[in-house]
């Protein structure tokens, strides 16, 4: 049995594993941990997708892409708790590019 992996899986996991750090871009602290989940999966659903649709395989299957949104859902909240919140990148991302703005 040979398992052959194209390039689009591996960009794929990558670009997963780097999701939670663009949902902190985009957000700040005080945005609802909701919001944040479903920015996450709505990101996560698209990556599945358009990994499927740029794996160089004899056609495309929107159930394989189901399968790599849900994978890749799967690794971008495990990445954040395992990976990006405990060494802190998390916050340094929240802080970095959007700002709370107060009511004038």
């Amino acid at each position: 049995m040979t398992v052959n992996l194209d390039a689009a899986y591996w960009l794929g996991l990558i670009i997963s594993v780097a999701l939670p750090v663009l949902v902190g871009l985009v957000t700040t602290r005080v945005t609802h941990a909701g919001v944040k989940a479903v920015l996450l999966l709505a990101l996560s659903t698209g990556n599945g997708f358009l990994v499927e649709f740029a794996n160089p395989g004899p056609g495309y299957d929107a159930g394989t892409a189901a399968v790599l949104a849900l994978v890749s859902f799967g690794t971008g909240v495990l990445s954040h708790f395992g990976l990006w919140k405990p060494t802190g990148i998390a916050g340094v991302a929240q802080d970095s590019l959007v700002t709370a703005r107060g009511r004038s």
